[in-house]
């Protein structure tokens, strides 16, 4: 099953199952019980949208927003591809390397980038995100797929020159509408083992980054139980799980992203995570 979350053309935020090109609407019933996709979650309630009977709509009708639009957490994992690593030139690291990004970073599938007035360094990064379904604290990485509602392409946006100011990743992590999330989730059943996929970021159509998801340094169980020892997941929260090489601040010449281009992220057993990037007004 794919699972969206929109604003309708009136400004209704929503949410709803995909079905083809079309979207099915939760309905004012299941949304008068669980507001948002992320009390869908809490309250165990995912599968009840199998049987949404809202409206139907096109998906060019709406505005998609990340899936969980106002998720508690978003925790991002940096140098989590061995090949990465090798071209930031750092030594392969013995735990996970965590850093933050707030909702207000990051918007949804088909919705302009904005590349900020305070730099013309804006990086791309495709990744595969984990979006929790059950809360859990300590858990172990054997149990670990049991707390995953699905999974999501993204794009951890980064303003490189920010992101070097200090040894904290923070500052480029988290311009307003600089990364992206979507098109949708997709249910673990449907997606099955997230080792198996293959991911690949295109800029203007040139392949920037391809790679199996079976590189990750430290794979979905590792990285839920690793961080569920400091902090409690909660349903809705989001794990982005690093990106491989080919990013632009390693390539000879640099290349950044700039108004007018198109950068998308391809996720084998989800889809496209497409965005134009624009300047900030």
């Amino acid at each position: 099953m794919r699972v969206c979350s929109y604003l309708m053309a009136d400004g209704t935020a929503s949410y709803g199952v995909v079905d083809g090109e079309a979207l099915v609407d939760a309905g004012k019933g299941l949304r008068a019980r669980h507001r948002d996709l992320r009390a869908v979650l809490a309250a165990g309630a995912l599968a009840e949208l199998a049987s949404a009977d809202g409206e139907r709509l096109g998906l060019s009708d709406v505005t998609l927003l990340p899936p969980v639009a106002n998720p508690d957490k978003i925790l991002c994992i940096g140098l989590n591809y061995m090949t990465h690593i090798r071209e930031t030139g750092r030594e392969a690291p013995t735990k996970p390397s965590i850093f933050t990004r707030y909702p207000s970073s990051l918007v949804g599938h088909a919705v302009d980038l904005v590349r900020p007035k305070a730099s013309d360094w804006f990086d791309f990064e495709g990744e595969l995100a984990v979006v929790i379904g059950k809360a859990g604290r300590a858990i172990p990485a054997a149990r670990a797929y049991e707390h995953v509602a699905g999974y999501s392409c993204f794009n951890d946006g980064s303003i490189r020159d920010f992101q070097r100011h200090t040894t904290q990743f923070w500052a480029g992590k988290n311009f307003d509408r600089s990364g992206s999330m979507g098109p949708w989730l997709v249910t673990g059943e449907a997606f099955g083992d997230p080792a198996a996929g293959e991911m690949t970021t295109r800029l203007n159509g040139e392949v920037m980054q391809a790679t199996p998801l079976s590189d990750l340094a430290f794979d979905v169980p590792a990285l839920i139980e690793y961080i569920s020892t400091v902090t409690e997941l909660l349903p809705g929260d989001i794990i982005a799980t690093g990106t491989p090489s080919g990013v632009g601040l390693f390539r000879e010449p640099r290349l950044f992203m700039k108004p007018g281009d198109r950068v998308e992220v391809a996720i084998t057993g989800i889809g496209i995570l497409a965005n134009r990037i624009v300047d900030e007004a």
